[in-house]
């Protein structure tokens, strides 16, 4: 049976990804100085303003407006009105509600005499997915690896000065073509590079496929019947949030696994690792990729669900595909068993009360070795749970 799957990337010039490239330096400035902030920080641009808004709870002094001038200004946007140094930045940020604070300070299970790792409590209810499949060295899909590897080539592109005509913004979108659950072929790729004034059409199209396509999709992936789309409206010069808005955490789908899987919602960007709408996100793909990894499935989407102020999960649902040496509802005892969901254990397990933050808002959260929640460390344990052969 033959199917098609699309993902789509953006460059760290979108304006979706400029806001979330900023909530998360920030993010980073704080841990800097305080391992225990709490920070949900959140960022809108439009045209020439920058709203930063949020809740923060730190020790940290950090200049909010200082920040993000630097992140726009390394992202490229020296020029026009939300040039770094031109745009108007309003900062309304606030402590967190001591609501929410009674619940993240001490849990449930703390308050009815439990131990000091249930001493965190979940910072809000929701439920998080994490996914693996062997489709890649990266153990992610196809079509988002490959979106991502041509939006960040689009960014190297400009900053290298191989090209003198691209400008920050951009878009990227793969269609692969299946052939049951293998990939066989790049069936249509869409790149939209916003440019200057001065380059052709033509130019850019021809850039495009031999510069970024084929640099970074393998040739045997390509064949006559691909279909390209470069810049297909036939303009591409005003970008980034003078040609839209920006709000942080709007580009959740491409953050994790290009819509391969479940999502439960939560965006990343900007959110401390109490929030487990991230630290659980991450804990969740660490856990799919060990179990991969492991040999006790070829693709796993694994969810697990919390109650806010409480610890321990409400949930942890396992689906294998088909591809599990064991039934899905035994991995998901296991899982169970050998890692441990509280937050307070996720945040040591990983490591996450560092700043380590500002290089996942773009290009992807997942797939890329430099992050704690991509290591293989946990094989030799899982594979005590490998059925013996015969």
């Amino acid at each position: 049976m033959r199917r098609f799957f699309t993902s789509e990337s953006v460059t760290e010039g979108h304006p979706d990804k400029v806001c979330d490239s900023i909530s998360d330096a920030i993010l980073d400035a704080l841990l800097a100085q305080d391992a225990n902030t709490r920070a949900a920080v959140e960022c809108c641009a439009a045209y020439n303003t920058l709203m930063i808004a949020g809740e923060v709870t730190s020790k940290a002094q950090v200049d909010y407006a200082a920040i993000a001038r630097e992140v726009i200004r390394r992202i490229g946007y020296y020029a026009g009105d939300f040039a770094y140094d031109k745009c108007k930045i309003l900062v309304l940020v606030h402590a967190q509600s001591p609501d929410i604070a009674l619940g993240v300070d001490r849990s449930l299970e703390n308050k009815a005499g439990g131990e000091d790792a249930d001493l965190i409590g979940a910072g809000d209810q929701g439920m998080m997915f994490g996914y693996a499949c062997r489709e890649t060295e990266e153990l992610m899909p196809l079509p988002i690896v490959l979106a991502h590897k041509l939006a960040k080539r689009l960014a190297d592109l400009r900053k290298q000065k191989l090209v003198d005509y691209l400008r920050p913004d951009g878009k990227t979108q793969v269609t692969v073509e299946y052939e049951g659950r293998t990939p066989v072929r790049v069936d249509t790729v869409v790149i939209s590079a916003q440019h200057n004034t001065k380059v052709s059409h033509a130019e850019i199209e021809r850039d495009m496929k031999e510069l970024v396509v084929r640099e970074v999709i393998p040739a045997e992936l390509l064949d006559e019947n691909t279909k390209y789309f470069i810049n297909p409206t036939g303009r591409f010069e005003i970008g980034g949030p003078e040609g839209d808005s920006g709000l942080t955490g709007r580009k959740i789908v491409v953050d994790t696994y290009g819509g391969r899987c479940a999502h439960g919602g939560g965006a990343f960007s900007g959110k401390d690792p109490t929030k487990v709408d991230r630290s659980a996100a991450y804990m969740a793909r660490y856990i799919c990729k060990n179990i991969v990894c492991s040999g006790l499935a070829d693709e796993m989407e694994l969810q697990v669900a919390y109650a806010i102020g409480v610890a321990n999960p409400v949930s942890v649902f396992v689906d294998t595909f088909g591809t599990g040496k064991l039934p899905d509802d035994e991995i998901a005892e296991i899982v169970k068993r050998e890692f441990d969901l509280r937050p307070a254990a996720i945040i040591a397990t990983l490591g996450l009360r560092r700043p380590i933050y500002a290089g996942t808002a773009a290009y992807g959260h997942f797939g890329r070795e430099q992050f704690p929640w991509e290591r293989c460390d946990r094989i030799a344990a899982l594979r005590r749970y490998l059925p013996a052969m015969h």
